[in-house]
């Protein structure tokens, strides 16, 4: 079942319906039926895993809450971080380190022989499991208490609106508004049905768009010429982006609908003036979690700067490899820990955090600011060569040529996919323009609530045309759905 399907629009219509008809511990139980139904649509085997995952941290909870003494309480954890990383671990990325181990000892004359299980990954393990982690981690601080409501804990694990690709709810945040009573809001209800619209524009007018020109040049990138691989990597980063933040944007929404807030999960992050800044505001629940949950532990930023360092390039070697079990997740992952140490030599740097307007107050940016954005967005997007492309050998390919600009040639393929090239980089335009415009606000639709009804169902009206006649044939998956 995918959010960009009429199935979904039955299964969420009903489940409203019935939501705001039931008592407080109802609603937590309808969550969790509809939650196993919507995950279980893919693979109901896939049910199993989130289900043991629950069961173990919820009983390490309960037994953290006995005041245990320290050793004991370690080993809960252990428990918790052992069973959750292992099953990441297994059906994420056996293969990836028996293939490595394996031409590693035929290197120094060891012959090693495998089996490759060729494991279908779990739908949103990445997310659920790091989400039911911060239950079992903040109990063991004490930053929360256990709870031994079992039904509204399964029901924040597995919130159906945010299960497969996030955002990463923190249990001090989510788990609280399942234990306590919920009230239906109309205005943020339409603010929810406002942000869904959004996310929807975003994935059928932009993201399955220039996935088809990405896909066109990523997959024979030798037969393209410099230019054309530069705009296809200007693509995908616009692709990632309006693919990712239209899940997060329906998977808020659709929380929105039923009482329940989610954290902002990106804030306009390619306005940011550092590559530090970008980090802030993109894929925030991810990004907080590595912060507070690898980052820290290891040093973070107190002490020697040197510990700093090696602190953040871990977390983003890290963080890399969650988003894949390839190589070059690894690098990606590197290239932008490395693009952020300038930022960390700073002495006492004036930070931009979420809450500061991306880019400045002002509608047009001084000549240092405008640098500045197109500077580090011209980072990121390299980052993304390694991030999409097929092979290391491509990403390194890809980006010599990118960089050698006295050697650039014209020719190569054209770019024959669907929405002409030329029409995509008019509705681009528009669209960071319009971002632009609302930088301000939550999200680009948030501020017409105050506009004239028969405009706001003008505009209303405009979006869903477009989103039905510039449409591909085929409508993608969400990409993080294969992370």
């Amino acid at each position: 079942m995918n959010f960009i399907s009429l199935t979904y629009a039955l299964f969420l219509g009903a489940v409203f319906l019935l939501y705001w008809r039931l008592p407080r511990r109802g609603q937590s139980l309808l969550i969790l039926i509809a939650s196993y139904v919507f995950y279980g649509w893919w693979d109901y085997r896939f049910c199993a895993l989130i289900f043991i995952s629950s069961i173990i941290d919820f009983s390490v909870g309960l037994a953290l809450g006995r005041k245990f003494e320290r050793r004991t309480r370690r080993a809960l954890l252990a428990i918790s971080l052992v069973a959750n990383l292992g099953m990441l671990g297994f059906f994420k990325y056996f293969d990836f380190f028996r293939e490595n181990l394996a031409q590693l000892g035929s290197a120094v004359g060891w012959h090693m022989d495998g089996v490759t299980l060729d494991i279908i990954l779990p739908v949103g393990i990445s997310f659920y499991t790091f989400q039911t982690m911060s239950y079992t981690i903040d109990v063991y601080r004490g930053h929360l208490k256990p709870t031994s409501a079992f039904v509204d804990y399964m029901a924040y694990v597995s919130f159906f609106p945010q299960l497969v690709a996030g955002p990463i709810e923190r249990a001090t945040s989510l788990l609280p508004q399942f234990l306590s009573e919920r009230s239906f809001d109309l205005s943020e209800a339409r603010d929810g049905l406002r942000r869904i619209l959004w996310g929807v524009a975003k994935k059928l007018i932009l993201a399955d768009n220039l996935a088809v020109i990405v896909e066109l040049v990523y997959g024979n990138p030798g037969a393209y010429s410099e230019t054309k691989l530069v705009f296809a990597t200007v693509c995908f980063a616009f692709q990632i982006y309006c693919d990712f933040s239209a899940y997060s944007d329906i998977a808020i929404g659709t929380a929105q609908l039923f009482g329940i807030k989610l954290m902002r999960n990106f804030a306009y992050p390619y306005f940011s003036q550092s590559v530090a800044e970008f980090w802030r505001r993109w894929h925030i629940s991810l990004s907080t979690w590595f912060r507070d949950y690898v980052f820290i532990p290891l040093g973070g930023s107190r002490g020697k700067r040197r510990t700093m360092i090696v602190s953040m390039l871990i977390t983003f070697v890290i963080s890399g490899l969650w988003h894949g079990a390839s190589w070059n997740f690894v690098i990606w992952g590197a290239i932008n820990g490395l693009l952020i140490v300038p930022s960390a030599l700073q002495k006492n740097p004036r930070r931009l955090t979420v809450k500061d307007v991306p880019g400045g107050e002002s509608y047009f940016p001084s000549v240092w600011v405008a640098l500045k954005i197109g500077l580090t967005f011209g980072f990121i997007c390299l980052g993304w060569v390694f991030f999409r492309a097929e092979t290391l050998q491509d990403a390194w390919s890809m980006v010599v040529r990118m960089l050698s600009f006295w050697s650039w040639t014209g020719g190569g393929e054209t770019l024959n996919a669907g929405v002409s090239s030329k029409i995509m980089s008019m509705l681009l335009a528009v669209f960071v323009a319009v971002e632009w415009m609302q930088r301000r606000e939550v999200h680009a639709l948030c501020r017409l609530e105050r506009w004239p009804m028969w405009t706001r169902w003008l505009l209303y009206t405009l979006i869903l045309w477009l989103a039905i006649a510039v449409q591909p044939v085929r409508v993608g998956d969400f990409i993080y759905f294969q992370f």
